[in-house]
């Protein structure tokens, strides 16, 4: 579905995204894991169009991803950023419905996909009118994850989509989340410093660490055959008190973590 090959990335002289090669097959959900500044947020903005590759090439769904074809592979995608990125001006419908409008959408039409995603995601109807404000943190990004599925697209990008939020709202909100993730089968590439989130949503986990690809599996790989001593090292740091084994089983279940 997705592909990078050989893809390098330089902001102000500084080289963030090193020779990476990276295949996402469609349905499949993968985490990029990795301390800050490692380019994760990088690689979905290269995904999305947001920035082009200095050097190697991005396809999606087999087609270069080229001026051409930016405008179809937006409208394919759908996208969550950490705060939601909602605009203040308008409601909480009003945000979800923006690009359906702006395509031409009849009002029943985009009542109907908003009731349906309203339902999934868990979104209370007597909030729709209320503006970003009004809104709890855990809503705000409920509506956010509306929009971005509002038009059905084939892949959801989700940037640190629950880091700013109260862990009590982030274990809801990961539970749901994969709830909605396994229930339409997107491609999905979500982007978390966590490693027990990234466990519980995604089904590969791509650790990075100054732009390069270290090591990729699930999390009971990662634990048991490290690729180096820096992948050993970034597991143990995550490890609860009781164990890197412990820390494998939050594939299983919702984490409550503290906001970084």
């Amino acid at each position: 579905m997705i592909v990078l090959e050989g893809v390098n990335k330089s902001f102000a002289n500084t080289l963030v995204i090193r020779n990476l090669d990276l295949r996402i097959a469609r349905g499949e959900a993968v985490a990029l894991v990795g301390p800050s500044g490692c380019g994760k947020s990088t690689v979905l903005r290269l995904i999305l169009g947001l920035t082009r590759p200095d050097a190697g090439s991005v396809r999606f769904a087999s087609v270069p991803l080229e001026a051409q074809s930016m405008l179809e592979v937006r409208r394919r995608t759908g996208y969550v950023i950490q705060d939601g990125g909602l605009f203040p001006h308008l409601t909480a419908r009003g945000n979800a419905t923006l690009m359906a409008r702006e395509l031409g959408w009849s009002e029943a039409r985009c009542e109907a996909r908003v009731a349906t995603l309203g339902k999934l995601t868990h979104f209370p109807p007597d909030a729709l009118d209320r503006l970003p404000t009004e809104l709890s943190g855990g809503q705000r990004q409920r509506v956010a994850l509306m929009r971005a599925l509002l038009l059905d697209p084939d892949v959801l990008l989700l940037d640190e989509p629950l880091g700013a939020l109260d862990p009590l709202i982030r274990f809801d909100l990961q539970r749901d989340l994969r709830e909605v993730v396994r229930r339409l089968g997107k491609t999905v590439v979500l982007v978390t410093h966590d490693l027990a989130e990234a466990a519980f949503l995604g089904d590969r986990l791509v650790l990075l660490r100054a732009g390069e690809l270290v090591q990729q599996g699930p999390l009971s790989e990662l634990i048991a055959r490290p690729a180096d001593t820096f992948v050993a090292r970034f597991v143990a740091a995550q490890a609860p008190p009781h164990g890197a084994e412990k820390l494998a089983s939050s594939a299983a279940a919702p984490v409550v973590a503290s906001s970084p």
